[in-house]
């Protein structure tokens, strides 16, 4: 628990102040009219029973029968009658409950086990590990081995200051008494699991893993390549269509989605910076009607089904030939109208100026503080590919920059423009959502001649990027360079290439190299040139090489050449977490808790204050495990064949913690 004043000023550094506190918050317990919880005095059998009376409802299972040390007026003749009707406390010989005498630990949970009916499958098996347990375990009392048993069985056992001495026969403390009922209450679904070092856990844990791939798929909004399938459709249809990709991804085993939300200096979500895109809505400036947020729906729907969502902006371009003449307020050809030009027949944001260099920073940092996406993502459009014969204009910032002393050339100016918008961008992300990953896919050809064999446009050159000095400075946690050509081709050839940037990766960040699916036919792009591509990333994992993004979504949503089963049969027949990143986090989740089997059901429980993203069940084939499964955060239970089964947590970066074991008979 958060290291607030507690409740009770006795328990500030007690080894059970959260279970005490848990139980107060609930209202089950309070303390002594000095305030104080005495949480190391013993409990008597009649505090017991009020407690009992507070923490549980259970119908009566027998009649009541006075005790003759009980007075009608004790103050509790109430709740001893109740625990004893309930079945969770008899007496003893001659009509007596000893109310004031102490209750002893073993009593407690035996107590709590009979009161709340709890059966175990497997008990001979539990039975036979308490000796390994308990260094004390001959002091148990035989009638009641079989309901320890049980109660270990479900975490409800919790030993101080020693975890492996039971003490089964020592007057039990109002601390241990609270604990062992809170225990039970998690059992029961009552309260939220918490972490303690003195819970005696009995679940078996194993650690697993499984190849990790990034398994992407851009979703390109701009001229509606993939999403909508045109500007103004009515939302239901808007929401269909992309849940269809969505559907799609996942039933591909895909798990990550690069989501085009910032095509031309607009946005597919609510921005106070920039207006609402035509591409949506068939208007610039108009938003959904009825009302939705594209980017907040994707996000979650993605979610549900175990896919990251990166948000995919372009920094630059403000506007295509394909748009409509008319655009609105807050778009930057209305505020700032100086620092846009008409290139070819597109307009294009000046990366040199500092307005436009605050506005994309401003624009891509507001939705890492308001949505929970997974990634930033940009593309390979900094400044536009070149036309024959036509100059980019920005002569005037440039001799503007050079008025005040700057000396770079033209080529080092603008390259630099670009990498200060990395460098701010990584900075930026890290400081506000550490958890939030960063990446660019450029142009897959650094420059030509490196390698020597390879020929094409210089980015470094033409497009004023240098994605090698971004991955020397770490500014960025993936790159997936756009590797659009054939394996054979010696000018430009996906293996050659791939080493290129494996090779050039001095900080380790992961490499997803982007394939160009939107070529499918069934001739020199058959699907077999794409599994060949597949084959070659991953025998280059050990080089960083973690997985692939297809370009574009469109293909496998009208399964073109059938190539959604060809994948699922072959290219991605099994489930996949994305890669962890070390650099990010590398703490994994707590286990998963109250891991329990019911008939042919697993059933558990996240840790509480857990952050969990998803689940993984792994099954075990002979010495080996075999990830089965991946589960959204609100699944917790899963309908399984018989067999030996281990269920891991796993967090947003996809840090795995150890499994739980459990058998289905």
């Amino acid at each position: 628990m958060a290291a607030s004043t507690p409740r009770f000023p006795d328990i500030q550094n007690h080894w059970a102040r959260s279970f005490i506190e848990g139980l107060a918050q609930a209202g089950m317990i309070s303390g002594f009219p000095d305030g104080r919880f005495r949480p190391d005095d013993p409990m008597s059998r009649a505090q017991f029973a009020a407690l009992l009376q507070n923490a549980f409802s259970k119908p009566s299972k027998r009649p009541n029968v006075p005790f003759v040390d009980v007075p009608a007026k004790h103050w509790a003749t109430g709740a001893i009658a109740k625990a004893y009707q309930t079945g969770f406390m008899s007496g003893y010989p001659g009509n007596r409950f000893r109310p004031e005498a102490s209750i002893a630990r073993v009593e407690v949970l035996v107590s709590l086990i009979a009161g709340l009916e709890i059966s175990t499958s497997g008990l001979a098996q539990v039975k036979a590990a308490l000796p390994e347990l308990y260094q004390d375990f001959s002091d148990i009392p035989s009638y009641a081995i079989d309901r320890i048993a049980i109660a270990t069985n479900t975490d409800m056992v919790v030993n101080y200051p020693q975890v492996k001495r039971f003490n089964p026969l020592k007057a039990a403390t109002r601390a241990d008494v609270a604990a062992f009922i809170y225990q039970a209450l998690v059992y029961t679904g009552q309260l939220d699991a918490i972490g303690s070092d003195y819970i005696i856990v009995r679940q078996k844990t194993a650690k697993l893993s499984h190849q990790r791939e990034f398994r992407g798929a851009w979703i390109a909004t701009v001229w509606n390549i993939d999403w909508p399938s045109q500007r103004g459709l009515s939302v239901a249809q808007q929401q269909r269509e992309l849940l269809q990709i969505i559907d799609r991804a996942a039933n591909l085993k895909l798990n990550a989605l690069i989501l085009q939300v910032r095509p031309t200096g607009d946005g597919f979500y609510a921005s106070p910076l920039e207006p609402w895109t035509e591409w949506l809505t068939g208007i610039q400036g108009q938003a959904p009607d009825p009302y939705y947020d594209p980017l907040e729906f994707a996000i979650a729907a993605c979610h549900q089904r175990n896919i990251e969502l990166h948000a995919w902006f372009n920094p630059y371009r403000a506007k295509t030939s394909s748009q409509s003449s008319t655009s609105v307020a807050p778009h930057i050809t209305i505020t700032h109208p100086e620092y846009v030009y008409q290139y070819g027949n597109q307009k294009w944001m000046d990366p040199g100026v500092k307005v436009v260099q605050d506005l994309t920073y401003n624009v891509i940092m507001d939705v890492v503080r308001r949505y929970d996406v997974d990634g930033i993502h940009l593309d390979d459009y900094f400044y536009p590919y070149p036309i024959a014969g036509e100059n980019f204009p920005d002569d005037k910032t440039y001799n503007a920059y050079r008025a005040k002393g700057g000396t770079l050339s033209l080529g080092d100016w603008r390259r630099e423009n670009v990498n200060q918008m990395v460098q701010r961008l990584y900075t930026g992300i890290r400081a506000t959502k550490k958890q939030v990953k960063f990446g660019i896919s450029p142009f897959g050809i650094y420059r030509p001649g490196q390698p020597a064999q390879i020929k094409g446009l210089d980015q470094y050159e033409s497009l004023y990027a240098d994605p090698k000095k971004w991955l020397a400075e770490g500014w960025i946690d993936y790159i997936a360079p756009q590797l659009y050509w054939r394996i054979d081709p010696p000018a430009q050839s996906y293996p050659v290439l791939l080493e290129w940037w494996t090779d050039n990766n001095p900080k380790q960040r992961h490499i997803y190299p982007g394939n160009r699916l939107s070529m499918l036919d069934d001739k020199d792009w058959s699907f077999l040139e794409y599994e060949r591509q597949v084959d070659i990333t991953r025998n280059l994992a050990p080089q960083l090489s973690l997985g692939n993004i297809f370009y574009n979504m469109k293909i496998f949503n009208e399964n073109r050449f059938g190539v959604v089963e060809k994948f699922q049969a072959s290219v991605y027949n099994q489930p996949a977490l994305s890669p962890t990143m070390l650099w990010l986090s590398d703490t994994p989740p707590a286990i998963p808790v109250r891991v329990r089997v019911i008939g042919n059901k697993l059933i558990w429980s996240a840790a509480v204050n857990a952050k969990i993203r998803s689940w993984t069940i792994y099954q075990q084939q002979g010495n080996n495990w075999r990830l089965h499964k991946i589960l959204p955060e609100e699944t917790t239970e899963a309908e399984l064949a018989a067999g030996t089964y281990a269920v891991c947590a796993v967090d947003r970066l996809a840090n795995e913690s150890l499994g739980v074991v459990a058998s289905i008979q």
